[in-house]
């Protein structure tokens, strides 16, 4: 058949479309899923809001039945509340690399990872890739290994043979599992830039080519180079340095990729519709994309708040903890401003939208973890310089080791040339270095899960050693973040438990959490409740009804007012508890003030301790919290906490911290909510509740398991002990280097006639790691005080 005479195919359900001339040109009718002009008798055809829609296929028909707003809907001018860049990728080392699209840092070889992550992101496709290579070649750099060690052993194959099977097995390994780490050798070889990977490509290359040329032509080496029958060869060095390497890239990557998990939890709290009230008085539900400046939307019971506005009819309450860290619902009627993302209360609302997409808190909270979690300490930068300062240096040390072995060396001069530089650079090569702070945060990782406590990355252990000041948030940090019952007070005549009984049994249909609070004690003394009739709620004062013969009203000082119920004996003790912190709520019968109940979040019973120990430990405390002053000033007093900060907003908790470290201090921050994500982030150290959200442990460094204080002591015994086992190490390391270079360049050749064979060089880098190692498992034995 003819090209040419075939029809089109429709790309979205592969059926035949009408052809160009087929439709009428005055029809006007297009398939409101894929934009096709349609027949005006197709078959395809669906009934919505009492207009009849035609389409180009049964596929397309399916899709608009299931979700008809999603075709309906106009196109939305403005952006997606808080949607990524997409094109904007940056270095996680080095935030000042920015480029249109994904590939690896300049400096470092790191790859770079978008700005703002999507929900719609999968797995990175470097992990995958590394994950891939690393299994698929392991049993390879084992299978090398074995024959390296105990070749020899195996009289039926021969050493020559067994030369060559080592070269066909390690091949693989190194030319393709290693070839990410020889792009990365090469950029910063062409960027003039020498780090880790500079290390890693010219020890890999250097002993897998001596190895390739020791096979390809063994006559070339002296006999002092022989063993078991043959020229030591390295494929074995080459292969388990490019599995270690995978091995550690694949950790950091999962580690890596925990940082953007908190902003992805950001952007799933944003609801995915809206509803839309039209001019007739119908209503839509439409994308959130689609929601305009001055739409007016509903908001029904339950309803997540889709975007920032003003409430223009309806009472309710809504919890904006998500926002404000306080677990109580705040009462919204019209007038009242209202935040996106916040949860609707049993009442339905009709709001106006004022600010959508980018410019909705939710969304400036989102770019504050953003920008947050980019920020970065000089730290990083600093070993970078080291490690280029020692990669140069190694380097220099090869060439020169080969330059002076092939001028002035005895014969074959050249072939010691190259022997002994491939020495220099397989000894230096950075297993040690490499191995000496990620072995450390392995075992101190581990340890500290032990006692509770959950470090994020090294960076967090290496800095909490050195925390000065401490930002704490109140409700989930230092309260429990639920109202309990602190306390009942009876006026003459009526008793404690008679006033709670009364009260539980008109507030037990209630959902509010102050009424949960009341049943909740009022079942734990075992107080039998009764049922009650003619409930009625007064928005923002409190609840009236009948129990019994007697008509009861629980609430505020405004409703007894209302009712014209004199509370005045009853003033003094409803004082007294709300400078403790707790609220108050009268109970009249018939028209008399029978007591009043107070409900509050109580301090968490760790904290008091942890508090006094964190002082006692040279700590500087600060409390910042969302909820009142007064609230924030009686529990700041009860925990002897002199610095407070209330009614704080994300955004103030931020620019706290920020003020802090602009003063020199050195800032951790522990909170539990998604207000105090930002803050969370931005902080030298975040310390997260684990009792608390799941964003607030995404933004934070470091999470202590079960909520206590306590644990930050933990914490920072480890961090110390850690510190202490890394710099260990890394002296180790150093001074293994400092003494194993000169030694492959010969330096002892002119004194003793000793040289340090490649194979020697190969066994001293693996001994050198397993000290490392076996110096960071000491770490198993750190002490943290519960």
């Amino acid at each position: 058949m003819n090209p040419s005479d075939a029809k089109p195919q429709h790309a979205c359900c592969h059926a035949p479309a009408q052809a160009e001339g087929d439709v009428a040109a005055d029809t006007g009718l297009r398939d409101p899923v894929c934009g096709m002009r349609v027949a005006p008798d197709s078959p395809h055809q669906a009934m919505h809001a009492g207009q009849d829609y035609r389409f180009c296929s049964a596929g397309c028909r399916t899709k608009f039945v299931a979700d008809p707003a999603r075709y309906l809907a106009p196109k939305a001018d403005g952006p997606e509340p808080a949607a990524p860049p997409g094109t904007q990728y940056t270095c996680p080392m080095h935030p000042e690399i920015v480029n249109a699209g994904p590939g690896t840092c300049p400096l470092c070889g790191m790859a770079l990872e978008p700005m703002m992550p999507s929900l719609d992101d999968g797995e990175n496709p470097e992990l995958t890739d590394f994950r891939r290579r690393f299994y698929w070649t392991l049993p390879l750099s084992l299978a090398v290994l074995v024959l390296a060690m105990f070749g020899h052993r195996f009289g039926a194959l021969p050493a020559a043979a067994r030369t060559w099977l080592e070269l066909v097995l390690s091949a693989p390994v190194v030319l393709w599992a290693g070839w990410p780490f020889f792009e990365r050798w090469a950029q910063s070889i062409a960027n003039r830039n020498g780090n880790m990977w500079t290390l890693i490509g010219s020890g890999v290359g250097a002993a897998f080519g001596y190895s390739v040329v020791a096979t390809l032509a063994p006559d070339l080496f002296p006999d002092s180079f022989r063993e078991h029958g043959r020229v030591g060869v390295y494929f074995e060095a080459a292969a388990i340095i490019v599995s270690l390497t995978l091995l550690g890239q694949l950790l950091e990557l999962k580690a890596r990729a925990s940082t953007s998990a908190a902003i992805k939890a950001l952007l799933g709290l944003a609801p995915k519709t809206a509803r839309r009230l039209r001019e007739d008085g119908s209503e839509e539900d439409i994308p959130l994309a689609h929601v305009h400046v001055g739409d007016r939307l509903r908001v029904r019971p339950g309803e997540k708040v889709p975007v920032d506005g003003e409430v223009l009819d309806g009472r309710s309450r809504v919890d904006e903890s998500m926002l404000t860290g306080e677990a109580m619902p705040v009462e919204k009627m019209p007038g009242e401003k209202i935040v996106g993302a916040t949860i609707n209360g049993n009442g339905s609302l009709v709001m106006r939208a004022d600010k959508v997409g980018s410019d909705t808190v939710l969304a400036q909270i989102v770019q504050l973890v953003a920008q947050a979690q980019r920020s970065r300490a000089p730290l990083q930068r600093l070993a970078d310089k080291a490690s280029f300062w020692f990669v140069l240096v190694v380097l220099a040390i090869a060439l020169a080791t080969f330059v002076v072995w092939g001028v002035f060396g005895p014969d074959p001069s050249w072939t010691y040339a190259v022997v002994n530089a491939v020495a220099v650079l397989i000894i230096a090569c950075p297993c040690a270095l490499g191995l000496a702070t990620p072995m450390s945060i392995m075992v101190a990782t581990g340890r500290a899960a032990q006692a509770g406590v959950l470090f994020r990355d090294a960076e967090a252990i290496e800095r909490l050693r050195s925390i000065d000041t401490l930002i704490v948030d109140k409700t989930g940090t230092l309260t429990q973040g639920k109202p309990a019952f602190r306390e009942v007070v009876a006026t003459a005549g009526a008793t404690a438990d008679e006033v709670l009984r009364l009260a539980a049994s008109l507030d037990q249909g209630s959902e509010h959490p102050l009424a949960e609070a009341l049943v909740a004690e009022a079942r734990r003394r075992g107080l039998a409740l009764e049922a009650a009739i003619d409930f009625e709620s007064s928005t923002g004062i409190g609840v009236r009804g009948r129990v019994g013969t007697q008509q009861l009203a629980l609430g505020n000082t405004a409703l007894m007012q209302e009712i014209g119920v004199d509370v005045a004996a009853l003033s003094e003790p409803a004082e007294r508890l709300r400078r403790d912190g707790a609220s108050a709520m009268f109970l009249a019968a018939d028209g008399r003030a029978l007591g009043l109940i107070a409900v509050a979040d109580p301090i968490k019973e760790s904290a008091p301790d942890a508090i006094a120990a964190l002082k006692a430990a040279g700590l500087r405390i600060v409390m910042a919290t969302g909820d009142g002053k007064t609230t924030a000033a009686a529990v700041a007093k009860q925990l002897r906490i002199d610095e407070v900060y209330g009614e704080v907003r994300p955004q103030d908790k931020l620019d706290l911290v920020a003020r802090l470290k602009a003063a020199g201090c050195r800032v951790a921050m522990a909170g539990d909510g998604i207000n105090d994500a930002p803050a969370l982030a931005a902080a030298d150290v975040g310390i997260a509740m684990g009792t608390g959200t799941d964003v607030a442990m995404s933004s934070a460094q470091v999470t202590l398991v079960k909520g206590d204080l306590r644990g930050i002591l933990r914490a920072r015994q480890i961090s110390q002990a850690t510190v202490a086992n890394m710099r260990q190490n890394l002296g180790f390391a150093f001074a293994y280097n400092a003494l194993g270079v000169p030694v492959a360049a010969g330096l002892l050749y002119p004194l003793f006639g000793l040289l340090l064979s490649p194979m020697i060089a190969a066994l001293a880098m693996s001994l050198s790691s397993v000290s490392v190692v076996a110096n960071a498992l000491r770490l198993r034995s750190t002490q943290a005080g519960q």
